[in-house]
């Protein structure tokens, strides 16, 4: 992987790990345009560089990571399925990764969803995330576990799951971006240890890579998280399900002319 393929692979990853449009299908995608070659460290790259991304959620809410023990209390409980169900069904979800048909078919599907989710749950009455309570936090937290299913967008589907507890827009995407620290950090740091557990090091070349990727992923999430919340009070959610039908669409046009996608 050289230095443009990094900057690409990172921008791709700032703009889509927030949103709930699939970071893994876009990276599907962007890796198969690009030729990008799967290998030990590549794979690290993809999962390392969200530690740039979760960066980018403690600085927009600095102080909001600063409330009460409770807040965290809560994090933890709606943490816990994904931790569970990642623990137990983790070569499940790997075998999953490798079809790059079912990634397109969880974005499509996904994508119909947010068409009609506005109207499924139009009626909120929970407008903070402190008025959350632990019960609603579970519950999101379930619906997180849905995202192990690649293509499906752990934003989307915790975003999805809470709306459905009465959040709003707003409330629900803030407690996705919160929920997402401890997954996200989870997951990277559980990939960090398979990898040299395995016998993998990192060269002096792949450390330079990491950190451009991780400033990049940085930058372009604090963007991303910014404008997402802003078009999210005011248009809601529809046009993510059209731009995810499409997408989905794209990569199933690969798959049936014939073409090779590289799952990264």
């Amino acid at each position: 992987m050289n230095l443009f393929e990094t900057i690409v692979l990172a921008i791709v990853e700032g703009l889509t790990e927030f949103l709930p449009v699939s970071s893994t299908g876009h990276m599907i995608l962007a890796s198969s345009l690009m030729g990008i070659q799967s290998d030990e460290f590549v794979k690290l790259f993809t999962v390392a560089i969200q530690l740039g991304a979760i960066l980018s959620v403690i600085v927009l809410y600095f102080r909001r990571f600063f409330q009460t023990f409770e807040f965290y209390l809560k994090l933890l409980v709606a943490f816990i399925p994904a931790a569970v169900f990642g623990l137990l069904f983790s070569k499940k979800i790997d075998e999953l990764l490798e079809s790059p048909l079912g990634v397109a078919i969880a974005l499509v599907v996904g994508g119909v969803i947010l068409l009609f989710v506005d109207k499924w749950f139009n009626k909120p009455t929970i407008d903070t995330t402190d008025k959350i309570t632990y019960r609603q936090s579970l519950i999101i937290g379930f619906f997180q576990c849905l995202s192990m299913i690649p293509g499906t967008s752990r934003s989307a589907a915790t975003i999805v799951g809470g709306m459905a507890q009465k959040l709003s827009r707003k409330a629900a995407a803030e407690f996705s971006f919160f929920l997402a620290v401890p997954t996200m950090f989870g997951a990277t740091a559980k990939k960090l240890y398979d990898f040299y557990k395995d016998g993998y090091h990192v060269g002096s070349d792949q450390v330079k890579l990491l950190i451009i990727g991780n400033v990049i992923a940085f930058i372009v999430a604090l963007i991303a998280i910014k404008g997402f919340i802003t078009f999210l009070q005011t248009k809601g959610f529809r046009i993510f399900g059209w731009y995810r039908i499409i997408v989905g669409g794209i990569i199933l046009a690969f798959l049936l002319s014939g073409h090779n996608l590289q799952v990264i």
